[in-house]
């Protein structure tokens, strides 16, 4: 620890966003930086934690407590802070294969079981970890590291997310030859298309898979397996299989009306917004545009946000967004005592720019659709919704009761579904006989990740179900050592 007092001088601060009336109009990332001498003085605010529960990676109460990746946070801290910025990113480094990532898209479990936070503001963990990685970049120190010597084995990552991506460079750095696979045609999975630009920078994600291809990855774009190379020719060309295929089912809402145009599920909207932009700067106009629409989203996590965010820049005329639960409390309540993650209120960056140009938060809590309504063209044109509280059943289980008297009708020109996702698509999974868990997922034990199929392993959402950016890494990481292990006999991958 640096500054034994650190925690008692300073307080903590956050780079300042940019403003959300001026952000909307462009596809920039919407976060500033802080100046390396700001952000030592908020290392500094690192304590001398008995325990740092920062870094301990557990679940609580059905949630991330600290890192799941484990980063060696309180060590980066204090080399930030003593302004040993490189010795801070080989330590960042050694836990955590794409900081760069974690740094702007992970929603910073660490800060919620940060110790400080019992009776303070937590360390600024988030934006201290971007700045090691962003000036390792900007210095030259991030370079190449193809490994000295190969084992001659080949392994097939299937599926070019954080996880694959990250079970791809573990195995790599290994010595093995790895191929990773990717129906679509930029690497990247979610990385790349399913988080919009102005919250992580596709230059920033290529950046990385630039590096691991000169590294020595192999990566075959526009190849879905299962329709340009069997699952089955797969296992039999590699030695090994991972498969980190995503749980990509999106959940629908199957309501009168479904049918009409005009509703399309969020990674629809998400995927061709980024494309259109990446490959013309949407000039193209191969994507589903918002445009002086009344937009509704439906469903309140992270892709929900992003839809609004994303339905803001391409200035529609209004945006609504239904969440079934109730509005978070401002402050943790004593049934979400630390460590656990905080469940609290929190404005994000696009209900943030909904709220500027609008006047209020978009969303409209202990709500749910009932039927969507089409004018004569077969468009949807409106929404009915009505209000709901959460009782207890007779099994004591909380369930969603409807309000009589609370419907209400909504304007309508393009509805998101942002609901979630329901597990991974079978065509893999059936053609190699994989046994699933009760929830659809790939089922291979936590820690060995080893499929009931000789060889083949899975990670990631295809095995975990829906989940964060960094528990993908975890994942990956994971797999790639147990195949490793499957693959020598032993391993030296942590």
């Amino acid at each position: 620890m640096g500054k034994p007092t650190g925690f008692l001088e300073f307080h903590r601060e956050l780079p300042l966003a940019r403003s959300p009336l001026e952000r909307v109009h462009d596809w920039l990332e919407f976060h500033h930086h802080f100046p390396n001498g700001k952000l030592q003085q908020q290392a500094a605010r690192c304590m001398d934690c008995g325990i740092p529960f920062c870094h301990t990676g557990t679940l609580l109460n059905g949630m991330a407590s600290g890192c799941p990746i484990n980063n060696l946070i309180p060590e980066w801290n204090d080399l930030v802070y003593r302004g040993l910025w490189r010795e801070a990113l080989e330590r960042l480094h050694k836990t955590n294969n794409f900081p760069e990532f974690t740094g702007r898209v992970c929603p910073a479990p660490c800060e919620g079981s940060c110790v400080l936070g019992l009776n303070d503001h937590p360390v600024t963990i988030k934006s201290i970890e971007c700045a090691i990685i962003d000036n390792g970049f900007a210095a030259g120190w991030v370079k190449p590291e193809p490994p000295a010597k190969r084992t001659g084995k080949r392994v097939a990552v299937v599926g070019s997310g954080p996880a694959g991506l990250a079970c791809a460079a573990q195995l790599n750095r290994a010595g093995h030859w790895v191929t990773v696979y990717e129906r679509a045609d930029r690497i990247g999975g979610l990385l790349m298309y399913g988080i919009p630009n102005m919250k992580l920078d596709k230059r920033i994600v290529q950046r990385r898979i630039d590096l691991l291809a000169q590294e020595g990855i192999t990566f075959l774009t526009n190849t879905t397996v299962g329709v340009h190379i069997s699952a089955k020719k797969l296992r039999e060309d590699y030695d090994a299989v991972v498969l980190c295929c995503g749980a990509t089912k999106p959940r629908d809402l199957p309501i009168e009306g479904r049918h009409l145009r005009g509703i399309h599920f969020a990674m629809e909207f998400l995927h061709a917004n980024t494309k259109s932009l990446l490959d013309s700067n949407h000039q193209d106009g191969n994507y589903i545009s918002a445009r002086d629409k009344h937009v509704i989203v439906v469903g309140g996590g992270d892709t929900g946000t992003d839809c609004v965010a994303t339905a803001m820049r391409h200035q529609c005329k209004s945006l609504t967004q239904f969440e079934i639960l109730p509005r978070p409390p401002d402050e943790r309540q004593p049934d979400n005592p630390w460590p656990e993650w905080p469940r609290i209120y929190r404005l994000d960056y696009g209900q943030e720019e909904a709220q500027a140009r609008f006047g209020a938060d978009p969303r409209r809590y202990l709500t749910t659709p009932e039927k969507f309504i089409g004018d004569d063209n077969g468009h949807v044109k409106e929404l009915l919704t009505v209000d709901v509280e959460w009782v207890k059943s007779d099994s004591g289980a909380l369930i969603p009761k409807k309000i009589p008297g609370t419907e209400r009708v909504w304007p309508a020109d393009l509805v998101l579904l942002a609901m979630g996702f329901l597990g991974p698509e079978d065509t893999i999974f059936d053609e190699l006989g994989i046994e699933r868990d009760a929830r659809s997922n790939a089922k291979a034990e936590y820690g060995r990740f080893h499929t009931n199929v000789e060889g083949v392993f899975a990670a990631g959402d295809c095995r975990r179900g829906q989940s964060l950016v960094v528990w993908a890494i975890n994942e990956g990481r994971g797999a790639a050592r147990e195949c490793d292990r499957y693959l020598m006999g032993t391993t030296d991958l942590p």
